[in-house]
């Protein structure tokens, strides 16, 4: 089987011979209402293979649609000119990149066009240019516009230079409404739905299907396709792996499924890990980004907010679905960028809970966060994740919090803000890595953080205080009675207390029992 990884051409795909898990009963019924819509999913999720099926649908490529549901459901393969614009594919750091890459669309479609431009100006070139094609071929136009945010998620934390990418995208796009008697049908795709853009408020009829149930699995495959599609490719990654079917199924769904995009969405995976998987028959972590948001990023070392609230309850669609205004929730962009999903939702309040999606996005979240509070923790380091892994697998204790607090000592200060906070979420991202290898449990409340690790031999509960003292810390074990559910247990147990300073940010006391 040839797997389309990282292919988003369609007419590459059905020519080449490559596996395409059908959408386009989705695509008519969306084609057949015209309109605007515009879709938000995460990066590698196959929006730009969406995109250029539309492409292909709007001009009248019957040839390439022979065997697709959509063959039966169209019965005039009408061709219309069309706008494509693809705003990936690049970085944005000046606004010499943005206007590079219009102009180069926008020669290209004057070209196709006969057309020559009258203005320099990108939105006055792109209004003549509908004119154009709708004169010249008596047929409205469609317009599809790929990662139409890309330039203002590139230049987040450069507050100048997003403004200016703004304030000419939103006249670029605001043509779109000044000419809706020329247009046929509209599609935009993003990662994000960003507020202070015009074309959100200006397009009124704007069809936001991201959390649409009907399209929950246009981009993505789903449970469902996995089975219908790839079921002789499951069978020989279980067999390469020394797994049964079952096994390798279930693998698959820990490492790369579990993506919902609204209340009713079936499992969705991430298409470019799966087939990735598939194809190298190895469970690898392929999806990936080139970091953390910056905002984000930003606020974590201001000590903004606690990274374990990220997984939350009680959320409003209003910050999923909705515009977010400014950069100051990172919520919004987590979930629409694809570390966050929707784990259930509570139709009496009307608010959803969130979740990592899978093992893949989760371990690449943390080690993204770790480059943040834990930036001395390199593989060749003494503070690497598996030295600590390894403290706790052979039971030394001593060496253990020696490296905790030698740890703490060494770092650069690089995050300021509520000392609290910053352990907290310290404590919380290297919890979080080391459960990739022993068995991590914490429970937190005000003022306090609770771990207890497992392994094959050894339990240690710890308890960590903040300005306090390592005896009090050992006397909370003792009275709340962490220990007591291992009293039977044959494994070596280890009672720790810990005491780190707000003032030094370091740990001042520890004492083993």
């Amino acid at each position: 089987m040839l797997y389309p990884i990282g292919i988003q051409n369609f007419g590459k795909i059905r020519e080449g011979g490559y596996v395409y898990v059908d959408k386009t009963d989705l695509i008519y019924n969306i084609v057949q209402t015209g309109g605007y819509y515009f879709l938000s999913r995460p990066r590698r999720f196959g929006k730009s293979l969406l995109v250029s099926t539309l492409e292909a649908y709007f001009q009248g490529k019957k040839e390439l649609f022979q065997g697709l549901a959509i063959e039966n459901l169209e019965k005039d393969w009408s061709a219309y000119p069309v706008l494509h614009l693809d705003l990936s594919g690049k970085e944005y750091n000046t606004m010499d990149d943005l206007d590079v890459r219009l102009d180069r669309h926008l020669s290209q479609w004057e070209n196709s066009f006969g057309f020559e431009k009258r203005y320099p100006m990108a939105d006055a070139r792109f209004s003549d240019i509908i004119d154009a094609a709708y004169e010249k071929t008596g047929k409205p136009v469609v317009i599809l516009i790929d990662e139409y945010d890309k330039p203002l998620l590139d230049t987040a934390g450069n507050e100048p230079l997003r403004e200016a990418f703004r304030s000419r995208l939103q006249g670029f796009y605001s043509v779109m409404k000044s000419q809706d008697g020329k247009l046929r049908f509209g599609f935009l795709t993003g990662v994000t739905k960003l507020g202070k853009l015009s074309i959100f408020s200006g397009l009124n009829n704007l069809n936001d299907i991201s959390m649409d149930y009907r399209y929950a699995d246009i981009c993505g495959i789903s449970e469902s396709d996995l089975h219908a599609y790839f079921d002789g490719s499951v069978q020989e990654m279980a067999d390469a792996n020394r797994m049964s079917k079952e096994e390798c199924y279930a693998k698959l769904k820990d490492y790369y499924d579990g993506y919902h995009f609204c209340e009713e969405s079936e499992d969705i995976y991430n298409p470019f890990s799966l087939l990735s998987a598939l194809n190298g028959q190895r469970f690898r972590d392929y999806w990936y980004e080139t970091g953390t948001p910056t905002f984000v990023v930003k606020a974590l070392r201001q000590g903004k907010f606690k990274l374990e609230d990220l997984t939350l309850e009680g959320v409003p669609y209003s910050a999923l679905g909705g515009v977010n205004a400014d950069d100051s929730d990172p919520i919004p962009v987590l979930y629409q960028s694809g570390y966050l999903t929707i784990r259930s939702y509570d139709e009496r309040r009307q608010r959803y809970s969130l979740k990592y999606p899978n093992q893949e996005v989760e371990r690449g979240f943390m080690e993204c966060l770790a480059k943040t509070y834990i930036p001395t923790a390199s593989y060749y380091s003494p503070f690497d994740v598996q030295k600590f892994v390894d403290d706790f697998e052979k039971g030394d204790a001593e060496g253990l919090m020696k490296r905790f607090e030698a740890f703490f000592a060494d770092a650069d200060y690089a995050i300021v803000g509520d000392a609290e906070l910053y352990f907290q979420n310290t404590m919380y991202v290297m919890c979080k890595l080391m459960g990739q290898f022993v068995q991590v449990e914490r429970h937190t409340s005000a003022g306090r953080m609770d771990i207890l690790v497992q392994t094959e031999k050894y339990i240690y509960v710890m308890e960590l205080k903040m300005d306090a003292s390592a005896d009090e810390a050992l006397q909370q074990i003792e009275e709340k009675g962490y220990a007591k559910p291992f009293a039977a247990d044959s494994r070596k147990l280890f009672r720790i207390g810990v005491n780190f300073s707000s003032s030094t940010r370091r740990i001042e006391e520890w004492k083993i029992a």
